[in-house]
């Protein structure tokens, strides 16, 4: 379906790059709101975010401090100037929310990922044009968080952003969500012109790396941040080791190199189209390589069947995956890299090598 997008004039705040949404995970306080609010109330370009209802993973931990909390909101947004966002999760919510003028919604990753949670959403906001921001799903499944988009465009929403938080991650990695940039491209690409937004906060899951998360992210061309932002982290109640400070908040940001997303240079331009010409010979000649690797594991495969040997070998796969991974990383490209892109390779040999053994 064609969605139908307004431009960001419309909504309640300057959108110029970056949008910055900044304020705690959860709101705590009155005390807390307004002491973060007002710390966060001299930037021109920024959205206060509080949640308000936690869904969490498991019961008995904090969920929230519910209806006061937009009370709070209001508090806030009267005192301060600011604009405010919180997260919607049913029907009931998005009544509460609209009742103390909260300015603009979002979607959060747990609900994003049931279709009949969104579609309550989207019939509760039928006829109100409030601008929203729709979460991905927690698993890397781009259909969901496109189908969620297009549910809210179906019920007349035209204000609506996506925000990029990663996706689950079943083990231990550097950051607490898996970013998967490659996801959100693509989602770029099926919805062109919707306004993208990182939330460092959920990939990094560690302060410490919400600055190399949104460095990346503005040289991605994203619209915008989403740092969750707390006037004591050591003291919230949620998500405490991602939260930072109203003051390294602003170092975060005054870190921030923002580049141009085109040039008009000719000679700039001109180097640009070289080297671009340069990379599309290359993907030719890996597509190449690629196809002849394949023609080498069906005649693996048919040697196999031939021999009555199965198609995996375990000592083959780990030895070659470990050799090839040191060779990756001595010519200066990365374990997860290598990793990722072995493990593709390998399945579309075993596919080969099935479909041989089975003919």
């Amino acid at each position: 379906m064609t969605i139908n997008l307004s431009t960001p004039s419309n909504w309640p705040i300057h959108f110029n790059k970056p949008l910055i949404i900044a304020g705690p995970c959860s709101a705590e306080s009155e005390e807390q709101m307004l002491a973060t609010g007002n710390a966060l109330k001299s930037h021109q370009n920024l959205l206060f975010r509080a949640g308000v209802w936690k869904p969490r993973t498991r019961p008995n931990n904090f969920e929230g401090i519910g209806r006061i909390g937009l009370t709070w909101l209001k508090i806030v947004k009267e005192e301060t100037g600011l604009a405010t966002t919180t997260e919607v999760a049913n029907a009931f919510h998005v009544e509460e929310a609209l009742k103390q003028d909260v300015d603009v919604l979002w979607i959060g990753a747990r609900t994003t990922v049931n279709p009949f949670a969104v579609q309550e959403i989207a019939n509760a906001l039928k006829g109100v044009d409030i601008p929203l921001m729709i979460k991905n799903p927690l698993n890397p499944e781009v259909n969901l968080w496109v189908g969620a988009i297009e549910r809210f465009a179906d019920a007349g929403l035209t204000k609506l952003a996506a925000i990029h938080r990663g996706f689950f991650a079943y083990n231990n990695t550097k950051y607490r969500n898996i970013p998967q940039w490659q996801l959100a491209i693509e989602l770029r690409r099926r919805i062109p012109g919707i306004p993208m937004i990182c939330d460092p906060s959920h990939i990094a899951g560690k302060s410490s790396l919400i600055y190399e998360v949104s460095q990346k992210a503005i040289d991605m061309n994203y619209d915008g941040l989403m740092i969750e932002t707390h006037i004591n982290p050591e003291k919230a109640l949620s998500d405490n080791n991602q939260q930072v400070t109203p003051k390294q908040l602003n170092e975060i940001l005054g870190k921030l190199v923002v580049r141009q997303a085109k040039i008009e240079d000719p000679v700039f331009k001109s180097s640009l189209d070289q080297l671009r010409i340069e990379i599309d010979d290359l993907d030719y000649e890996l597509v190449d390589v690629l196809k002849r690797r394949m023609n080498v594991a069906e005649k693996i495969g048919l040697h196999k069947k031939e021999n009555k040997v199965t198609i995996l070998q375990s000592n083959r796969w780990e030895e070659l995956l470990k050799t090839r991974i040191q060779h990756g990383v001595d010519n200066g490209l990365t374990e997860e890299f290598m990793n990722k892109v072995l493990k593709a390779i390998h399945q579309e040999s075993i596919n080969r090598q099935t479909k041989v053994m089975n003919k």
